[in-house]
């Protein structure tokens, strides 16, 4: 069984190495010491978000927290293509179910698009709240599923501002799919980047809300160089169009090979 995932207070993992006691503290220590009461000798992984991993074994326990001696020090190498879901605000939680299984299938970043059909409506002090439950949500789910990267949650944008994004990483090299019922080309078709000598390139899939993506919407998009996309012979819900999505192109670049 894997070693369970704790979250690292930022910066605190650096100059870190193989030998050296770490002190996990504050509230992962608390949930680690108190909650779940990991004992000495037990194997837990310290992670810092950005693919830095310390496999440690717990050597005491204590009022300030876990002390770790560090047997393993591993940094992720940054995917080549980085996997973005564009998911459309949606009621109730689906928006959230999308985002969680994102997260556990390997997204490296979420965008919460205000689509034209979207019922819900981030606005002032909502679309505060609303990104701290995402950014909570996908902390909890990369934690969940052993991740030492908890995906980024960007600003929400409205149909100008994603058209925008677009067209900025067409123009980087990446690609964007959108994600559309009478699209022709199947996901297994889609032209996907190789990635570039100059870093990563992004691989944006656009979900749209329950009503579905306007024609206007698609045509903004695929004219800013966006390719529509079949995803199967089913009409997926919003909240899982985007997992299953993710699944299929992190197969297809050898992601989970």
């Amino acid at each position: 069984m894997s070693a369970p995932v704790f979250l690292a207070e930022p910066g605190t993992v650096a100059g870190v190495h193989v030998g050296d006691v770490y002190l996990l503290d504050g509230a992962e220590g608390r949930h680690a010491g108190v909650v779940q009461r990991r004992g000495v000798g037990e194997h837990l992984d310290v992670v810092d978000g950005t693919g830095v991993r310390l496999r440690t074994r717990v050597e005491t326990v204590g009022p300030d927290g876990l002390h770790l001696r560090v047997v393993e020090r591993v940094e992720e190498p940054v995917p080549a293509v980085q996997l973005v879901l564009v998911q459309a605000l949606a009621k109730g939680d689906r928006d959230e179910l999308a985002i969680e299984a994102a997260t556990e299938v390997g997204a490296d970043g979420v965008l919460p698009w205000q689509a034209d059909r979207s019922i819900v409506v981030w606005r002032g002090d909502r679309a505060a709240k609303s990104r701290a439950r995402w950014l909570a949500t996908v902390r909890s789910a990369a934690k969940q599923s052993r991740r030492a990267c908890v995906p980024q949650v960007g600003l929400a944008v409205d149909t100008a501002g994603l058209v925008a994004r677009v067209a900025a990483v067409v123009a980087a090299g990446g690609v964007a799919l959108v994600l559309h019922e009478e699209a022709t080309t199947p996901i297994a078709r889609a032209a996907l980047p190789e990635g570039s000598p100059d870093g990563p390139v992004e691989c944006l899939v656009v979900v749209g809300p329950e009503g579905g993506i306007t024609e206007r919407e698609t045509a903004l998009l695929t004219q800013a160089g966006a390719q529509a996309i079949r995803l199967g012979p089913h009409v997926l819900r919003t909240s899982t169009a985007g997992p299953v999505a993710l699944a299929l192109l992190a197969e297809r670049l050898g992601r989970w090979a």
